[in-house]
Formats: structure tokens, sequence, C-alpha cells
């Protein structure tokens, strides 16, 4: 059938509606899923996406008329849908969502057994590769779907990793960006003796108020100001499918994911002491120092599930985060979730008695530019150009370049999915960072 290969993307498959993925490209994809991995069942979900009513009908079709049998967990995050394949031994998953993306986007997160998330090197192009030559499993005995719930059984999954008892009965914030937080936080703070002020929990694919990638400092921007004017102790800002995570503290500031990684390794490390922490190497060097004096072992990584997770498995990791709001569990079947990361650092500020600015200062020193992109053709050209006019600081090409000097360093890398350069600047000043952020920047654009 004629499909717009482009869908396919490093670590999920993501495109606009209705004329990149639509209900047939749905069918096809789930006879294509189903002929790959042959499960004999697979859970389905989706996001709160206008589109995806729609898709799910597709897939799942596509699922059953290849004689798999779908279980059906409906609206969920995507967090809860790892945890359903991981939970009930299910072979295989798809979620509905296209994350954090506008609202025309849609799309495919997808999973095998134990939740292991396939990517581009790991099957997605080959389920590409079936569907572009249309030669499907012959269809056999029709599949059923089942419906089932699983948000109790998540919910209870996530407290499992605290003592809710210890924690304190904070004021918090958080803003679900219209997505799968406005279903999910409500069931969770049942259990919790905190305050709860929502902000956008009505569930709304069209994004009414902002887009829901709260990684753009621009999208927390009402959850920061009603912290600060409202004297609360912190918020929080989920992305549309809910697996991402950024805490804003009490004074109304936008924590990074690496400064979330270096809280949550500090907590978990308490419980499993010498355990390996992975991050991956954009995140500041704060997270490594913050590991070591914890007693952790910390373990560099490439960006992307793709390279954490099986990183994580072959070093029994305890943890794993991101810069990007990604945090993963060993004990959530190495899945990431935003909503595990939130409370164990709900635990942590019960137990410090300090307030979260202050806690992220203790480990913080640095200054950072956040992740600039820069529209680029030849990004190999670029890098190259780049590496000889810092050919004096320590480098390595494990991800892009990244060149690290005594008072500051760098990484600079391709986008896996767009013709970008992503720069990445730390410093030990804030006039530091200025000055190599600007003639980084010079050097990219000349």
């Amino acid at each position: 059938m004629n499909f717009d290969p482009g869908i396919f993307k490093a670590y999920d498959v993501r495109g606009t509606y209705p004329d990149q993925i639509n209900k047939e490209i749905a069918y096809q994809f789930g006879r294509a899923f189903a002929t790959f991995l042959r499960p004999p069942a697979a859970v389905v979900g989706w996001d709160m996406r206008l589109s995806s009513p729609e898709l799910f009908e597709g897939v799942s079709s596509g699922l059953t008329d290849s004689g798999v049998n779908v279980i059906d967990i409906g609206l969920c995050s995507t967090d809860a849908l790892y945890f359903a394949a991981g939970k009930w031994g299910v072979p295989a998953g798809v979620m509905i969502t296209a994350s954090h993306n506008p609202k025309e986007y849609n799309g495919f997160k997808t999973c095998r057994g134990e939740a292991v998330p396939l990517s581009a090197s790991e099957g997605l192009n080959l389920i590409r590769d079936i569907m572009r030559k249309g030669k499907y499993e012959p269809i056999r005995a029709k599949g059923k779907i089942v419906r089932r719930e699983v948000l109790p059984e998540f919910v209870q999954h996530v407290l499992s990793f605290i003592d809710p008892k210890k924690l304190k009965p904070f004021h918090i914030a958080v803003d679900a960006g219209n997505g799968m937080a406005g279903r999910l936080i409500p069931e969770l703070f049942k259990n919790l003796p905190c305050k709860l002020t929502p902000l956008y929990f009505e569930l709304d694919g069209s994004f009414p108020n902002h887009p829901a990638s709260p990684i753009e400092p621009q999208n927390t921007e009402g959850l920061r100001k009603l912290v600060k004017q409202e004297g609360l102790d912190l918020g929080a800002a989920f992305d549309g499918d809910a697996d991402r995570m950024f805490l804003v503290d009490e004074t109304g500031k936008l924590l990074g994911g690496d400064v979330v990684t270096g809280l949550v390794a500090k907590k978990l490390l308490e419980k499993a002491p010498g355990s390996a922490v992975v991050y991956n190497l954009i995140c500041s060097h704060l997270v490594p120092e913050t590991i070591k004096k914890a007693g952790g072992r910390p373990m560099r990584s490439r960006v992307g599930h793709t390279y954490i997770k099986p990183l994580m498995k072959a070093e029994n990791a305890i943890f794993g985060g991101e810069h990007s709001g990604h945090f993963y569990f060993r004990d959530n079947w190495y899945a990431d979730s935003g909503v595990i990361a939130l409370v164990v650092c709900l635990e942590l500020l019960s137990e410090a008695g300090r307030p979260l600015s202050q806690m992220a200062k203790e480990i913080d020193p640095y200054f950072r530019s956040g992740e600039i992109n820069f529209r680029v053709s030849e990004q190999q050209k670029v890098i190259k150009k780049a590496a000889g006019r810092f050919s004096d600081g320590k480098a390595d090409r494990e991800d892009g370049l990244t060149v690290e000097y005594p008072d500051w360093w760098f990484n600079l890398r391709p986008s896996n999915t767009e013709p970008l350069l992503r720069l990445n600047v730390e410093a030990d000043s804030p006039e530091l960072l200025q000055e190599k952020l600007s003639l980084l920047q010079m050097e990219i654009t000349s």
C-alpha cells in the first residue's frame, strides 16, 4: 500500500493526521506489527488526541485480523501501557500517541514482552518494510478484544516506590496540559496527604491552553506563576502522554531533567547503596557528581532509551535519567515514568525538610544553555569544523561531539529525525556560559 515511510522515526511512529496516519495506515501497521512479533496477545491503549479512537479501531482490527487477542486498556498514559505489558506478562504493546507533538500529529509507541521498546534498529524498520511489501501473516482465526482497567493497579505500583505515610502535606500544582496526567494524577493523589491544585486536567486533544511539551519554558509559564503567587510548595508539569515530568520549585523556577535525575538518584541510592545509575551525556555534571556523593556508580550513555535501557540491564542499574524529563526505573521493567519520579521526589523532600529550591541548589552549582537547535544541512561538516576549533579540549565522539574544559563543556549532536544540530553548553559561571555560547553560535552559523 502507499504510505509515507518517513513516519517511522528513531523511537516511534509519528505523523500528521489524516494525511500521513489514518485508520487504514493504522490497520496496516497492526497487521505488520503482528507479522513481525507474532504475539498471541497485545495490550493497546491510547491518549486523548482527537484521532486516537479512530486509530485504535485501525490498529486493533489489524491485530485481531492477524489472530492476535487485543487487551484494550482505553485512555491511559504511556507509562501505564508499559506497566500493563510488564505486569501482566503480555508479549506486545501499542500505545497510540504523539507524545508532546502538536494536535495534528498522532502515532504509535510500541514494545515487546517485558515492556522492551521497539526502535528503528530494534524492529520498527522491519515493520516498515513489511508494510512496504504488504507481506503479512495470513489472516487466521480472528482474535478477540477484551477490555481491562489498568489505572488502579498502576497507581498501586507507583506507590510501591515510596512510603506514602512519610509524605508531608505539600500543596502542589500539577499542569497536565490537557493530556493524560489529567486522568492519572487525581487517582494517584487520592492516596497521598498532599493538596492538589490542578491546571488543565480536562482531556482535550486540541490542546486549547498550551502545547503539552513542558521542556519549552513558555509552556510552563502559567504553572510557574501560580506556584510563586500562591506560595505553593512545588509544581509539576507533564507532557501529552504523561511519561515525561518537569518540576517547578517554590520560587517558580523550572528545574531541568538533569536536576530531577540527581534528586531521584540521591533518594534511590539511599535504598540501594552502591548501585549503578545511568545518565545521558547531555546531563549536567551535577548528575555524576551527585551519584558519586550518594555512593552510586555513574554510568554515561548516549541519548535515548535505545542506549540507556540496555546499559541499565547490563549494569543492573537501579535508575536512569535524561535531561529531557525521561526517568527509567529498574523495578518498572526499566521503562520510564514521570509520575514515579514525582513521588520519589516528594518522599525525598518530606524527609529532608527543606524546600525544593534549596535541595536543587545543594547539588547544582552550574549554569546551562538548555538545548538550542540549529537548522543545518551538512551536520557532520559543521561538527568537524567545531572539533577543529575546540581541539585543545578533551573531546569524545560517542554521540555527536562533546568537548570538556576545566570550567565549561559542550555537546553538539545531530538530530535523529530532522536536519538539525542540537547544542548544549554548561559552565561554572553565567558570564563564561554566555561567552562560550556566543562563540559556539558563531562557529555553527558562519
